[in-house]
């Protein structure tokens, strides 16, 4: 029924899809963006660490709950319309982060900033797997392969233009997604999908969310995402290095992140099933958390394990997004909004949550407490793994 899926015919993708494959580069560039600047805005702004953890918090929850909206709104405005509605966002923010003075008005401005990416991050990939030419399977490694590639180019590019100044990054983004939004505008034909006809209700994720398999894996990114963001946040505090050499060390985890999703990832499922695959990937996760915790202090241990951990990262991502669209009993587009829901919370709580603890405790104590919520997580799926089992033979019909 549908093409045949192999990893050749992987780009054999419509414009379409392309463009908003490029455009999906370029909106999670901001994901990583401000890493290599965190300590330099802490230093001009006279900020905490803390304070500057903030950056990211604000970006997640606003994004959580806009997931809950993205529904709506795409239902009414069409996969086009949105996606470039959020590039319309992504870049008057970025602009306007750029040109702040004070942390806490960064802070509000990198939450409207998360308003655009969600917008855009929900519909991307329900863009991608609806005019894709090949499977489920091979447009979610491509969607994949553009999140990576976004997450690994965007710290290579902060670190640059941070290096000149720490606004450089925030201007940068904005002139990147007046490109994405050309691209989009004049490349991606006006949206003929059929989740446009039908519009959905602000309630409908909370509906998916009553569907079991859905619930587990979104609580299970909910847990997991503790750990994402306590080493993307937290961790460049503690490596004794500038703006470029940041940059550097997030290029090299957003290259094992990308690659992994793409070329590991598929094996792993195909060999030996989704969960207990995403099982072993979160526990060496959880492991690697634990030795930065324990290590804090030695900047060459922290450095390597930033790295290293994008390669479990990037299989998990593609296990559980496959898993996810695969479990949905709904549209893929509100089981999408759904689960981003539920992982952006966790996202938006573990920043925050870190640079407080170490406020409180010691420097040691947010990875120790990051790697935990991952084991949980590991548990959690593991004694649930019976409801969710089936994922594997949906992709496999």
């Amino acid at each position: 029924m549908e093409p045949q899926s192999h990893k050749s015919n992987m780009f054999n993708q419509p414009k379409a899809v392309w463009a908003v494959a490029f455009a999906s580069i370029i909106a999670f560039m901001g994901l990583g963006l401000v890493d290599p600047i965190l300590p330099a805005i802490a230093h001009k702004l006279n900020a905490s660490h803390s304070d500057v953890t903030m950056l990211f918090t604000s970006y997640n929850l606003v994004m959580a709950v806009a997931m809950l909206i993205t529904g709506v709104i795409s239902s009414r405005l069409g996969m086009k319309g949105t996606l470039l509605a959020g590039i319309v966002i992504i870049a008057i923010f970025a602009a306007l982060g750029g040109s702040s003075n004070g942390i806490w008005q960064l802070v509000w401005l990198r939450g409207g900033w998360g308003l655009g990416n969600a917008l855009f991050v929900a519909t991307a990939l329900s863009a991608i797997v609806s005019l894709s030419r090949t499977g489920v399977a091979q447009s979610i490694i491509l969607f994949e392969t553009a999140i990576g590639l976004g997450i690994s180019v965007g710290p290579l590019l902060g670190g640059e233009l941070g290096s000149i100044s720490w606004r450089g990054p925030f201007f940068g983004v904005a002139v990147l997604m007046i490109v994405a939004f050309l691209f989009i505008a004049f490349v991606m034909p006006k949206s003929k999908a059929p989740a446009t006809a039908k519009k959905t209700s602000i309630l409908d994720p909370f509906r998916a969310l009553k569907h079991r398999p859905l619930r587990i894996f979104g609580i299970t990114a909910f847990l997991y995402n503790f750990g994402f963001f306590t080493l993307l946040a937290y961790s460049p505090f503690y490596m004794g290095l500038k703006e470029r050499g940041l940059g550097y060390v997030f290029l090299g985890w957003g290259l094992l992140l990308a690659i992994t999703s793409v070329f590991m990832a598929p094996r792993l499922q195909k060999r030996y099933g989704t969960v207990k695959s995403m099982c072993v990937q979160l526990l060496l996760f959880a492991v690697t958390l634990m030795v930065m915790g324990i290590w804090t202090s030695t900047k060459e241990v922290i450095i390597v394990a930033v790295v290293l951990a994008g390669a479990f990262l990037g299989n998990n991502n593609t296990l559980i997004t496959t898993a996810v669209m695969n479990a949905a009993q709904v549209e893929r587009s509100t089981a999408s909004a759904a689960y981003s829901f539920l992982r952006f919370l966790g996202a938006a709580a573990a920043p925050w949550l870190a640079g407080k603890l170490a406020e409180w405790y010691n420097p040691h104590v947010p990875f120790i407490v990051g790697g935990s919520f991952v084991l949980v997580s590991v548990i959690y799926v593991w004694l649930n793994r019976r409801h969710v089992q089936h994922v594997d033979q949906v992709e496999g019909h």
